[in-house]
């Protein structure tokens, strides 16, 4: 029929198709992250269906309107050879990098990190290695690449580039028709980007996937791109936030300024130098000491022996919780104090002022600064933002292989551990005291690979990361034995924590929330009486304020985490922004908040998040804590505003 061959029922067609592509993206995307996602109940499936119809359709207006308005523009070049062929190319091309590229890459992406991409990853993906990173996922993923292919060999052959436009109508009627039909086009996209046609309807945003499902990985599940990436694009540099309280009531329930007791008495700690291990990816379910419970049936007892054991000689923090879910979001919250909620706080503009960080401090009082990184020097932004917060001496991958050579790299992010640990030991060997270094390890992380020499020494355990956290726990082994008898180490405290979980999470426990958050951490101080069980709530960004009430720091600083020796709280909590959320975590609840609204509470037992208790469990003094948490984060940050007037002791501190 010559209906099926106009134009517009041509470009309707080709706009199906792209919803058609980007549900089997869909099918593709839970097939592969099905463990972390967990059986779609069927209550929900209508729910969910039309949710992703709403979010596709975005994303689908996003990538095509161009495409739309010349398809539809009512002149009759549009029937002209070569401009059909401008328009196939652009679809084609278009809709195969920004629909099927990137959705395939979100499947793999989601495994790693539990959200969609974004455009924090656009402007975070500038290292050197990152070409070769791509092939590698490819190489490993192959059945997703063939997936991605599928998928574009079925735009190119449903596009029907063949295919002669007819014309219904002639004379004036082609060109009144014609404006009648664009007119009708440019109301239907612009009613779909907004996504309704109401007055009271707003332009829908990554939260609004919380809409037709209570789960966060259910609710990112239906999200799609380039929806995900243009919205955080536009957002970028700007704040909108709630403003819960007034100045005065906001100050008297929480601050981030602190103001250490006049009079704060020198502990035995006082003086000494400070090296910070941040771990890639070390999992508390990596540890039989944290997570006994996991390992009742195995005959594997742990994977981080040589950590257990360090970790009966030390103060352990049993429930100590990340910030974030990447490496570059645990610097600030170690080094600063600062967390990162929708955005990686490094990577905001407003993030370049004036902080006064631990590093800082410590450089105030004579100490020699250091991070050490066995990547590339620059690679993820890391050094740039130690250098932000005082910290001096950068060491990296080339400086290593200056007195090295070049035969300990892993052909993927860096030095091998064990030797970039030795090899920082031996810098610190060297070093006049006191000093604060850090070092972040790298191995622990995908590709999951070990030196060959090592293969097959370590159990591979239930994950391919098992392998690995074996690896790196063997080389702290190693490092110790080297150091401990030196005069350094035993004037030292050592602070290690993880950067984030695992991708690879070996029990259900540890796929949902507030396992997925769940790190190692523990302080050991050699020849002191730093010592014991925190089995409180902690999270990162106390590091800092606990680090200087152990060293008898008497200047106030800014910091949102607390002192948790010096600073009570009556129910401590961590927080977290996940899948378009904030929560927080504290001993015996996850409690879900969308910025106006609690709209979860659950125990921390019910891992599946299976019976909202919202309504029977009390939680008002956290939502209360929370909201003014949020508050004054976002307004310091919006004002830039990372230090304080240490004349004007705050009416709250914690």
């Amino acid at each position: 029929m010559r209906i099926f061959r106009t134009n517009t029922i041509l470009t309707a067609w080709r706009i199906i198709l792209l919803y058609i592509v980007l549900m089997l993206c869909r099918v593709v995307f839970y097939i592969y992250n099905s463990a972390l996602i967990g059986p779609l109940p069927q209550d929900e499936w209508w729910s969910l269906l039309c949710g992703s119809l709403k979010f596709d359709t975005v994303s689908i207006l996003y990538a095509n309107a161009v495409f739309i308005l010349l398809s539809m523009v009512p002149l009759r070049l549009r029937e002209k050879g070569w401009w059909q062929a401008v328009m196939y190319w652009y679809y084609v091309v278009v809709n195969t990098l920004l629909i099927v590229v990137v959705n395939m890459a979100d499947a793999i992406y989601f495994r790693y990190t539990q959200k969609r991409f974004s455009a924090d990853e656009i402007f975070f993906a500038d290292n050197d290695n990152s070409l070769q990173l791509i092939f590698t996922f490819a190489a490993e993923n192959w059945h997703i690449v063939l997936s991605g292919l599928a998928l574009i060999a079925l735009l190119v052959v449903g596009y029907g580039r063949k295919v002669k436009v007819e014309n219904l109508f002639a004379g004036v009627w082609y060109y009144a028709v014609g404006v009648v039909m664009f007119a009708l086009s440019i109301g239907l996209a612009i009613g779909g980007i907004r996504g309704g046609f109401t007055k009271m309807t707003r332009p829908i945003t990554l939260s609004n996937a919380t809409l037709y499902t209570p789960d966060n990985a259910r609710a990112t599940m239906i999200l799609s791109n380039p929806f995900s990436i243009l919205r955080t694009i536009s957002s970028s540099g700007k704040l909108h936030y709630e403003k819960y309280f007034d100045e005065a009531t906001l100050s008297s329930i929480y601050s981030p300024e602190h103001y250490p007791a006049e009079g704060t008495a020198a502990t035995e700690l006082t003086g000494r130098n400070v090296v910070l291990f941040i771990m890639e990816s070390f999992s508390a379910e990596h540890s039989y000491l944290l997570r006994p419970d996991l390992y009742e049936d195995a005959e594997q007892k742990g994977y981080t022996p040589f950590m257990d054991s360090l970790m009966r000689q030390s103060y352990t923090f049993y429930n100590m919780y990340a910030n974030g879910k990447r490496s570059i979001q645990a610097l600030p919250a170690v080094w600063s104090s600062i967390p990162s909620y929708k955005s990686p706080f490094v990577l905001m503009p407003q993030a370049m002022a004036e902080t006064r960080s631990l590093p800082a401090i410590l450089k105030d009082k004579g100490y020699e600064t250091m991070f050490f990184c066995g990547s590339d020097h620059g690679s993820m932004g890391f050094g740039a933002y130690a250098r932000q917060t005082g910290i001096e001496n950068l060491y990296s991958r080339q400086d290593y292989e200056k007195v090295h050579g070049t035969d300990d790299f892993d052909g993927y992010w860096g030095i091998w551990d064990e030797k970039f640990l030795n090899y920082m030991g031996e810098v610190l060997s060297e070093q006049t005291e006191p000093f604060f270094s850090t070092m972040f390890t790298l191995t622990s992380h995908h590709p999951f690979v070990v030196p060959e020499e090592y293969e097959g020494k370590y159990p591979k355990g239930l994950t391919p990361n098992h392998q690995c956290v074996g690896y790196v726990d063997d080389a702290f082994r190693k490092f110790f034995a080297r150091y401990e008898n030196e005069e350094w180490f035993r004037n030292t405290i050592f602070v290690f924590v993880a950067d984030h979980v695992s991708s690879e999470k070996m029990t259900e426990t540890f796929r949902r929330s507030p396992g997925d958050y769940h790190i190692m951490s523990f302080i050991y101080a050699p020849d002191s009486s730093l010592f014991g069980e925190h089995h409180q709530v902690v999270s990162q960004i106390d590091i800092m304020p606990t680090l200087l009430g152990l060293m008898g720091n008497t200047e106030p600083y800014f910091a949102f985490g607390r002192d948790i020796f010096n600073e009570h709280s009556d129910r401590p909590f961590a927080i977290n922004y996940d899948n378009n959320a904030f929560q927080a975590i504290t001993a015996q609840h996850l409690i879900r908040f969308d910025e106006k609204n609690i709209t979860g509470v659950y125990s921390i037992d019910d891992i599946m998040h299976t019976r909202n208790l919202q309504g029977e469990e009390s939680v008002d003094d956290v939502e209360q804590k929370l909201k003014a948490m949020i508050q004054s984060y976002y307004s310091r940050v919006e004002q830039k505003d990372y230090l304080i007037d240490d004349s004007i002791p705050s009416a709250a501190t914690e």
